[in-house]
């Protein structure tokens, strides 16, 4: 009796251009992504652990964050990549503008989005709209995958999921973007309440269709943290400060001062020759630069 022994084809090389995971949830907002993936999987663990190794190979390309959906393609052992979608719920208007009304009242919210970080109780807010900005249940997604495996996540899905982790973690504003709201129409709300009374009649948010999809590559992902341009050289020159003291003379003179003579008097001549010295050190390294 024989039998047809049949070896599963070989998985085909990553594609060029693949985006490479380097580092699986380095921010808190990045490994709570993951978070939602783990725990809505534990039924499917050997899946995840064969989508972290596709997602470091480099398997995920052609990457793409829009309102509402995640798409990529996943190349695996067939001839043609598959193809992965992630869907999430859109955030309505009216809850965006709860959401953006309750950060503009503390300055720190816009601080820390403009310097490319996601405040850590900025969940809190959006709660307070009756919405979660990450997956909180197992029905918040909605997975598709173009492979015949039946499990849900298969390896395809959760590789583009932990490759998405790490887009987060590069940019947070891509979170928004999947909720339905660009960064600049995030930060120009901020702006425009943080600017006037809270009351403030909200402008018309841009229609769903209007909000372009994010293109996410390997290359954008490398260069995220460097400079456009190079930075401008700084200079710097330190002038004697005139009155001398004059931070002396402008604290006054302390209640228990016994001296006959002020403090700036009493300690000028020391101020100015400890300013002096500094300005000439600062002086010395500025040539040294230079050389």
């Amino acid at each position: 009796m024989s039998r047809d022994w049949r070896r599963a084809a070989p998985r085909r090389p990553p594609p060029k251009g693949g985006i490479k995971v380097k580092k699986l949830g380095s921010t808190w907002w990045g490994q709570r992504w993951l978070e939602a993936l783990e725990r809505f999987s534990r039924e499917y663990l050997s899946r995840l652990g064969r989508g972290r190794s596709y997602a470091r190979t480099g398997r995920v390309h052609g990457l793409k964050v829009s309102p509402g959906e995640v798409r990529a393609q996943v190349t695996g052992s067939e001839d043609e990549p598959y193809e992965v979608r992630i869907g999430i719920d859109v955030f309505t208007p009216v809850e965006w503008d709860l959401a953006i009304a309750a950060m503009a009242t503390q300055a720190r919210f816009a601080a820390e989005l403009l310097a490319g970080r996601m405040p850590e109780d900025i969940d809190v807010v959006f709660r307070s709209s009756g919405r979660s900005l990450f997956p909180r249940k197992t029905r918040d997604l909605e997975t598709d995958c173009s492979c015949p495996d039946w499990a849900n996540p298969c390896k395809h899905v959760a590789a583009v999921h932990y490759v998405l982790g790490e887009a987060f973690d590069k940019d947070p504003f891509l979170l928004f973007e999947l909720r339905g709201r660009s960064k600049d129409q995030v930060l120009e709300a901020l702006s425009r309440l943080r600017s006037g009374p809270l009351d403030v009649e909200p402008a018309e948010p841009a229609a769903q269709d209007e909000i372009a999809s994010v293109e996410v590559r390997a290359e954008d992902l490398d260069r995220y943290e460097q400079p456009p341009a190079p930075l401008p050289a700084l200079r710097f020159s330190f002038d004697p400060p005139q009155p001398p003291a004059a931070i002396l003379r402008a604290a006054g003179q302390p209640a228990a001062w016994s001296v006959d003579v002020p403090p700036h008097e009493y300690f000028g001549e020391l101020y100015g020759r400890a300013a002096e010295l500094a300005r000439r050190l600062a002086d010395e390294d500025e040539t040294r630069d230079e050389s």
